[in-house]
């Protein structure tokens, strides 16, 4: 399989997550943003990543992280992200949804502010910074929108402690797609001292969720 992604986008990063869990070997295509269209709408018709490529004979493309996820579960059925409980996979899809739109969206506020202010020194090159500055005119990131943004994050976290904090899973007693989509699409505020510092228990349980995935740690969470 071919994963078509962007490198740091913590969407993909859902993506291989969920390969990782299953198991599955796969490549990944690195793509620059902007010209990504050109290779990724004639497959898909969208413009946005990330996009799976299966093998032969299996769907052409499939987009979307959430629809790549529910594709490798009829792909490779074990090991499962699926609840055998009915009424816990609803919720677990459920948890899915809102952080795929709503804390996923935030995360990307917040993170793209910070690195085009106190965290520029994390890549202070051209390149780099120009990319942030696309991503943040494209999607509207300002002070006003990165402060609610802050707003639905703070509210994240106090579900998610309630959750992880009393148990090793968000749903059930098993990994599912709440707990993928979870430590994928808050793993870039690992680099935020704010949120490194002040959600050391959330850190802890997306390093978990790494390891289960056998996917190498997110910038930010290796140094502890």
């Amino acid at each position: 399989m071919l994963l078509l992604q962007f490198s740091t986008s913590h969407y993909c990063r859902k993506a291989r997550l969920a390969l990782g869990y299953k198991q599955i070997n796969y490549k990944t295509e690195n793509l620059t943003p902007g010209w990504h269209i050109l290779r990724v709408k004639p497959l898909t018709g969208l413009k946005t990543l990330p996009v799976l490529l299966p093998l032969e004979g299996q769907p052409n493309a499939i987009a979307d992280s959430t629809e790549i996820l529910k594709f490798l579960e009829t792909y490779q059925p074990q090991p499962s992200y699926f609840l055998p409980d009915h009424q816990q996979q609803t919720e677990a899809w459920m948890l899915e949804d809102w952080l795929d739109e709503s804390i996923g969206t935030a995360t990307r506020f917040v993170y793209y502010q910070f690195r085009a202010g106190e965290g520029k020194e994390i890549d202070p090159s051209l390149v780099s910074q120009m990319v942030i500055s696309v991503v943040r005119q494209q999607y509207g990131i300002n002070q006003t929108t990165v402060e609610l943004a802050k707003k639905r994050l703070a509210i994240a976290f106090s579900e998610l402690s309630i959750r992880w904090q009393k148990n090793d899973y968000l749903v059930g007693n098993q990994l599912s797609v709440a707990d993928i989509s979870a430590a994928a699409l808050l793993s870039p505020l690992a680099l935020i001292p704010e949120y490194r510092q002040g959600y050391p228990w959330l850190f802890e349980r997306i390093v978990q969720v790494h390891q289960l995935c056998h996917e190498p740690l997110a910038p930010g969470l290796s140094d502890g």
